[in-house]
């Protein structure tokens, strides 16, 4: 029993090994003869090793590919560049002074603002103007009527006849006395007229009617009454504002408020519309609730941007020393790839991504530490249209390849 046990299991042995032999045949290719063990364990680090390189090869050539694309040059002609807004401009050191924000508010120049008023109780006759309207120095405004008026017209004529005839006469022949009493006479009637209203030397019937002029260009911001109403000594009838020259008030904490010299540089900010100004005039007092201070500043109204009332943000000179220092707008600075970039236009103009290291912003403008050199000539407006065009050219690469 025991002899054909064993014999049993050393068949089963033996056929085990003939169909893992055939399982080995059948997996190499027909004609290939098998290598020897040894060789095949020779081979294969080899063949790890060649798997391997040829891996790395392929990962290298695409990490530099790719890496080229993200900082690839662009090249546009000056119209291409003039139509995307795209404006260039070279480099230079320059002392950036520390800028103070402040909310401020526009308001009329009070030395160019004007109440047109009457001196004496009257009637409004007729308008020649109409709120809004811009009008020239010694322009009609409105005509008005008045029985003071009228009285004054009327001694004025009879001093002015009585004047003439004296003067006509001469000193000869008349008394000294008499000749004096007409002087003065006429004298005082033209000073009633001129208090009234009347112009010096207006000529026509002692019917009380007198015109308001404009004593100087401006606009109409104001205009009070209507033809026909009855008009008290001293009621505002029209504000007449110069507005080529308007006054913002900015409001700042008292201490900012003293870093602020009068006639420093300021700018105004009003939407998309920046002017130039300056300091006038310091606050002397500070605010009881808010606790700040008002700085005015004196704006020249371009293109008549500015109007009273208006809520703009300004911008103040801090003052201070400080040394001159590469710096660009904090707007031509751009994030690509986790390096700030401004696009710099090379000799040939062409428009090369340049990765910047850059330090503190002062105003509207980034102080840059590396990467620029005074004299270079780089993007300055329009750098997101730059960096959209590169990025739109790299996603369709993307796709081709």
């Amino acid at each position: 029993m025991n002899r054909f046990s064993t014999a049993t299991a050393s068949l089963l042995l033996a056929a085990m090994l003939a169909l893992t032999a055939c399982g080995d045949d059948a997996e190499r290719p027909e004609g290939v003869a098998a290598k020897p063990a040894a060789q095949a364990k020779a081979e294969e680090p080899h063949a790890e090793e060649d798997g391997d390189e040829h891996d790395d090869e392929h990962a290298g050539e695409d990490v530099d590919e790719h890496g080229e694309q993200g900082m690839e040059p662009i090249r546009m002609n000056a119209e291409a560049m003039q139509a995307a807004g795209i404006r260039v401009a070279a480099l230079a050191p320059a002392a950036l002074r520390e800028e103070l924000r402040a909310p401020g508010e526009v308001v009329d120049n009070a030395y160019g603002t004007t109440l047109i008023t009457p001196r004496v109780e009257a009637l409004v006759v007729r308008r020649h103007a109409k709120l809004g309207d811009e009008v020239k120095a010694g322009a009609p405004l409105v005509t008005l009527s008045s029985v003071e008026v009228a009285t004054a017209q009327g001694t004025l004529s009879i001093a002015e006849q009585d004047w003439k005839r004296v003067q006509a006469l001469g000193k000869e022949a008349v008394s000294g006395r008499r000749y004096s009493e007409a002087q003065v006479a006429v004298e005082q009637a033209r000073a009633t007229a001129r208090a009234y209203g009347l112009e010096p030397g207006a000529k026509g019937a002692a019917n009380g009617e007198f015109t308001l002029h404009a004593p100087h260009a401006g606009r109409l911001t104001e205009d009070a009454f209507v033809v026909g109403e009855r008009i008290e000594p001293g009621r505002t009838l029209f504000r007449l504002v110069d507005e080529s020259i308007v006054w913002v008030d900015a409001k700042l904490p008292a201490d900012a408020a003293r870093r602020v010299a009068v006639d420093s540089p300021a700018r105004v900010v009003l939407g998309d519309v920046t002017l130039p100004g300056k300091v006038v005039q310091r606050a002397h007092r500070t605010a009881e609730n808010t606790r700040n201070a008002l700085v005015r500043i004196e704006v020249a109204n371009t293109g008549d941007q500015l109007h009273g009332g208006d809520y703009v943000e300004a911008y103040l000179d801090a003052g201070g020393e400080a040394e001159p220092q590469l710096a660009v707008p904090t707007d031509a600075l751009l994030q690509l790839e986790g390096e700030t970039i401004v696009f710099r236009q090379d000799e040939d103009g062409t428009l090369t991504p340049v990765a910047v290291r850059v330090g503190a912003v002062v105003g509207g403008r980034t102080i840059v530490l590396d990467g620029l050199a005074a004299g270079n000539a780089i993007v300055v407006e329009g750098a997101y249209a730059l960096k959209a065009q590169m990025l739109k050219s790299q996603l369709g690469e993307g796709h081709a390849h």
